[in-house]
């Protein structure tokens, strides 16, 4: 195997980067409420120049501090409008920063092996390359957080934690500027945990850490006041609620609620591929393997203790989502790295099936795209209220025919069956790396090929369009009435994807009391809610529009009203 430099080896991962995550983060339409509700605060910055509170559909304030929807609309300007694609570019580009400076700060305190293979997996683990083309907060709070953990321990690796980390102080900033203090407070009880570890006093600590603490929430303070000069005690409950009530679980609304073992659920698949293997290699040790922190580098405890303490840290809300453990992986993906070298030089038999199933795995792909494509799969194996999603799901994938598509998805079906038909004997670090190019070939069909055709079929753009072209005029008032969205503590439910679409057009009906306009309803609230509004005043049309698909669960109508 050809061995590399370290500067040749930083850029040809950038460059695995830029091809892996870029050139098919716009070709998805947003099929969820998530992806819209953070690019529409972002629209609504460029629409009306307020970029400390904006609001939309009809009042809402955003949920999250504006850092990320600053880079999505910055990241928009040159077009003039938030797309699909500019909207998820801040997530490309934080996990390219992330995978890139994994790579450095493992290579230069392990070697470049660990170094590299660490990166890839940051890089391809289901979870964050997922998180990677998401227009969400959490890949760039990660890559923040991450950062300022990797500086605060350079810190103290060569400075001995005297004077301030100004640049670590500078991302924990950003970070509590994206979801609030967790920006700061991960990356200092991290770094504190792990200095305890050591066996340094717990008082020459926490006044080390506390000076860099409170200087990263300068910045987000300036923040927090001007907002709150636009939002009053509204802001400032919101703000409680989505912090203090969030941590210690006295939010006034269930958000995301599972119990503690959730989290390591959610990372026996968030590191797909890669687990498969960690259960092939564990299944071949023989023996008990004694264990002592003092044997351990202080690379390596201090990994253990990053991940430790961030899965323990996010078990104690009960609130929990997959992508709050993101900035464990880094960490998790060194061990990987570890035992995936080890296991090239003590058993290789473990690596040798592990790179065979990957192999399988993507034959078995090509397999099903070829079924499908020769209308081999029956449609009556579907059944259910989502049979027919499923099935427009699957003529979608039978319908891929571009040129391009079919390299993409040829591509590693030829490396998979080249793997079983010359397969070798002598297993090296070299078979983890070509592990690594089926995996990244398998990720390229399946976000160039796959993914946007069948994840199209779940988005209502092609609604929005329709509700556009019958009624073009910007300036006639469309309202929203929502049941689940009046009933709600908090979280509140709103049209978000067709409002982005229809370029924040929908107010609501239920806090506005307009006396005519076009209202958005679906049937089941219509049926429900009509005869309270008649007794309002209010006068109906017949329905003018019904939604050749459902929104929020129930079929969309559009009625003109007024009283």
């Amino acid at each position: 195997m050809r061995q590399y430099t370290h500067k040749q080896t930083f850029w040809i991962l950038l460059l695995l980067c830029l091809l892996t995550l870029f050139p098919f983060i716009g070709a998805m339409e947003y099929n969820t409420k998530g992806e819209p509700r953070e690019a529409i605060v972002s629209q609504s910055m460029l629409a009306t120049g307020n970029w400390v509170l904006p609001r939309n559909s009809g009042g809402e304030m955003a949920y999250k501090p504006p850092f990320f929807h600053w880079c999505v609309a910055v990241c928009s300007l040159p077009m003039g409008e938030v797309t699909e694609g500019s909207s998820r570019l801040p997530s490309a580009i934080a996990l390219t920063a992330l995978v890139m400076t994994t790579f450095v700060f493992f290579s230069r305190r392990k070697n470049l092996h660990i170094g590299v293979i660490a990166a890839l997996i940051c890089l391809l683990a289901m979870e964050t390359h997922r998180a990677g083309g998401n227009c969400r907060v959490d890949m760039v709070l990660t890559a923040l957080t991450v950062g300022a953990i990797y500086l605060m321990y350079g810190w103290y690796e060569k400075r001995g934690m005297r004077g301030v980390p100004w640049l670590a102080v500078l991302l924990m900033s950003a970070g509590t500027l994206t979801k609030g203090p967790v920006g700061t407070i991960i990356p200092c009880i991290v770094m504190g945990g792990f200095l305890l570890l050591k066996r340094q006093n717990f008082f020459r600590i926490f006044w080390r850490l506390l000076i860099p603490a409170l200087l990263s929430l300068l910045l987000p303070l300036v923040w927090y006041y001007a907002a709150y000069q636009q939002g009053g005690q509204e802001f400032i409950d919101l703000v409680y609620e989505e912090n203090i009530g969030r941590m210690t679980n006295t939010m006034t609304y269930e958000s995301c609620v599972e119990p503690w073992w959730y989290n390591f659920l959610t990372l026996t698949y968030g590191l797909l591929p890669f687990n498969i293997l960690l259960l092939l290699g564990l299944a071949s040790l023989k023996g008990r393997q004694k264990f002592s922190f003092n044997k351990l580098s202080d690379i390596t405890l201090f990994s253990l203790s990053s991940a430790v303490i961030i899965i323990v840290f996010y078990c104690i809300p009960q609130s929990k989502r997959s992508v709050y453990l993101m900035p464990m992986y880094p960490f998790l993906a060194y061990f990987v790295a570890l035992f995936m070298c080890w296991l090239a030089k003590n058993r290789k038999r473990s690596l040798d099936v592990y790179t065979g199933v990957i192999a399988t795995l993507g034959l078995l792909l090509f397999a099903v795209f070829i079924a499908v494509k020769a209308d081999v799969v029956p449609i009556t194996i579907f059944h259910g209220r989502h049979a027919q999603e499923n099935i427009d799901m699957m003529h979608a994938i039978a319908d891929i025919s571009s040129p391009w598509a079919w390299t993409l998805i040829l591509l590693p079906t030829i490396l998979c069956a080249y793997w079983w038909w010359r397969r070798k004997n002598e297993v090296s670090v070299g078979t983890i790396y070509y592990s690594f190019a089926m995996i990244l070939l398998l990720n390229l069909a399946v976000d160039g090929a796959y993914k946007a055709p069948v994840m199209n079929v779940k988005s209502i753009k092609t609604v929005a369009s329709d509700i556009a072209s019958r009624y073009p005029d910007q300036h006639e008032k469309m309202y929203e009435y929502i049941e689940a969205g009046v009933q709600a503590a908090g979280d509140p439910v709103h049209f978000f994807e067709l409002n982005f679409y229809l370029n924040d057009r929908i107010d609501n009906f239920h806090k506005a009391k307009p006396s005519e306009g076009l209202l958005l309803i679906g049937d089941e609230d219509m049926s429900l809610r009509r005869k309270d509004f008649e007794k309002e005043g209010y006068l109906f049309s017949t329905p003018l529009y019904t939604s050749s698909k459902r929104v929020l669960k129930q079929t969309l109508h559009i009625y003109r009203f007024h009283r």
